[in-house]
């Protein structure tokens, strides 16, 4: 008989290698971050910087004489614009510079928050959910490098937002380098400061889709409290003070210039870094401080279908994007009388853009739907990025091991992301004409405004097509779709603008619907349009057919 001797459990000693700290590793995972958006962080940077540079381009053709200038200033200084664009700092004497800032400034701010977002979700939380932050922690990796690691290629992608932003204001349109720095600054700051509240999120949660949700909402919240604050009183209120989209447009670049209130975003984005670090150390690898709501005992009957499970997983999805698109279009809605009040002031090539003086309401409505569609365009391409990321992630080859074949599983999808749609389009026209409605007194418009938006479901069908092709034949491919979404957003936006030819018109499946209510219905476009998705769609199904799971 022998006897086992069992030492005593200790804690285990740690690896010399890794000097006992837990941010041991950072630089490499950094570089390596750095390799993998290789090309994302470039195209984030040339993305502003032609968006910047266009605007500065072109906006001195189309409001170049001062009478122009004041009155498309004036819309921004209403209270409607103000709650669209800003507080409207220096409005009163209007610059192309100050019109730039103010008028598109935050939508700069929040896509430098988004674009942040989307990094810290990415490089975290998506790394746990995958199973690889488990492979890189299996080596000598610190508690604490993955995030730093993300936070820092936020840093250097901010960097590059800021550069290119000062480049295109500075360089390309000769604006004054004061205000240039301070509103390229501004932009990458406030990004930053979205990127502390995603690495809080990514600790709340186990899915990489919740933790940017999360973090999304705050954003939402943060333009709702900033459009209160900012259409109370001109230059902002109190309330404004409480967004952090505010304070970047707060610094009122090239009126005051002042840099005092980025000093607000960078304490936001230390203080939720600091929570971030402090959750970490609260959860295990892999694990979300939330816990996950147990599902039922047993699942209704519809759910056992290939349709009830495409209408389970996108659901909420469509909840939420008919939330948002009727709340944006209940305020577009709502700008319709200022339009018209400002519309005998308004530049000549702005009131050409909607139609004409005659009908500059009917052609703003019109362009709200076709903008409304470009949206939903947005939508479909996610849902179907969503449903590759069931393929890939191991989900879809149990669904397909029972007796549901993939015509089933993948049209089933199509089918739900189709129908969500139309319930987009159909919410945004109601919502619109309410908005209209209540400015403008005429009721009627309301059922007018929801058809003219369903008639430009047919072109994100279109897109909806050429994504489950791509799903289908090349499936690494999708988010190439974007592409559509974005020519139908430039040609439809700035195209009359640069007098672009008819066919740069003709390649956007979003130019072909009537410009409803600006024009009669049109039935021939609207067929061919619904053909030509479901050829793309028919192609997508059987190259799906052909090829492997999980490619």
């Amino acid at each position: 008989m022998t006897a086992a001797a069992s030492a005593p459990r200790t804690a285990p000693a740690p690896d010399p290698r890794s000097g006992g700290h837990g941010f041991v590793g950072t630089w490499t995972l950094t570089r390596f971050l750095l390799r993998r958006d290789r090309v994302r962080i470039p195209g984030w940077a040339v993305g502003f910087a032609v968006f910047v540079g266009y605007l500065v381009a072109a906006l001195p053709t189309v409001y170049g004489g001062e009478t122009e200038l004041q009155a498309v200033s004036q819309l921004f200084r209403d209270p409607v614009g103000r709650l669209m664009v800003g507080p409207g700092y220096g409005l009163g004497d209007p610059t192309l510079e100050r019109f730039v800032a103010n008028g598109y400034g935050l939508y700069f701010l929040a896509l430098a928050a988004l674009m942040n977002i989307l990094l810290v979700s990415r490089h975290t939380r998506s790394e746990e959910q995958h199973g690889r932050a488990e492979l890189v922690r299996a080596n000598v990796v610190g508690r604490y490098a993955s995030l730093t690691a993300a936070l820092a290629v936020a840093v250097v992608t901010d960097a590059a937002i800021a550069a290119a932003v000062f480049v295109a204001m500075a360089g390309v349109g000769g604006y004054a380098a004061a205000g240039s720095v301070l509103f390229s600054v501004g932009v990458g700051v406030t990004g930053f400061a979205f990127a502390g509240v995603a690495a809080v999120t990514v600790q709340l949660t186990e899915y990489s889709r919740a933790a940017s949700g999360m973090a999304g909402a705050v954003l939402g919240a943060a333009f709702v409290v900033r459009s209160g604050g900012d259409m109370a009183r001109q230059e902002g209120s109190l309330l404004s003070w409480f967004s952090p989209l505010a304070w970047g447009q707060q610094t009122a670049p090239f009126v005051l210039d002042r840099w005092w209130p980025l000093l607000l975003p960078l304490a936001a984005a230390a203080v939720g870094i600091a929570a971030g670090y402090g959750l970490l150390m609260r959860r295990d690898l892999g694990a979300g401080l939330l816990a996950v709501r147990a599902g039922r005992s047993r699942a209704p009957a519809w759910l056992g279908t290939p349709w009830g499970l495409a209408l389970r997983l996108q659901r909420s999805s469509i909840a939420w994007w008919a939330v948002g698109m009727g709340v944006a279009a209940l305020a577009f809605g709502s700008y319709a009388d200022t339009l018209l009040q400002a519309a005998d002031d308004l530049p000549a090539v702005f009131v050409d853009l909607f139609g004409g003086a005659d009908q500059m309401l009917a052609g703003y409505l019109a362009y709200m739907a076709e903008f409304m569609a470009l949206l939903a365009g947005a939508y479909v391409i996610l849902a179907v990025q969503g449903l590759r990321g069931e393929e890939t992630k191991g989900r879809g080859e149990p669904v397909l091991a029972t007796p549901v074949s993939r015509w089933a599983w993948l049209g089933s999808s199509l089918a739900v992301t189709a129908a969500g749609a139309v319930v987009l389009m159909a919410v945004a026209g109601a919502a619109t004409g309410l908005g209209a409605a209540a400015v403008t007194g005429d009721s009627d418009r309301i059922g007018d405004l929801v058809l003219a938006h369903l008639n430009q479901v047919p072109p994100v069908l279109v897109v909806l097509g050429a994504a489950a092709l791509l799903f289908g034949a090349l499936p690494r491919a999708v988010p190439a779709a974007w592409v559509v979404v974005g020519y139908g957003l430039v040609v439809g936006t700035f195209g009359a603008l640069m007098d672009l030819p008819d066919a740069a018109f003709g390649v956007s499946p979003f130019h072909h619907s009537a410009s409803m209510p600006l024009e009669e219905f049109a039935a021939g476009p609207a067929v061919a349009l619904l053909a030509l998705a479901a050829v793309l769609a028919a192609l997508g199904l059987a190259a799906f057919r052909r090829r492997a799971v999980n490619v």
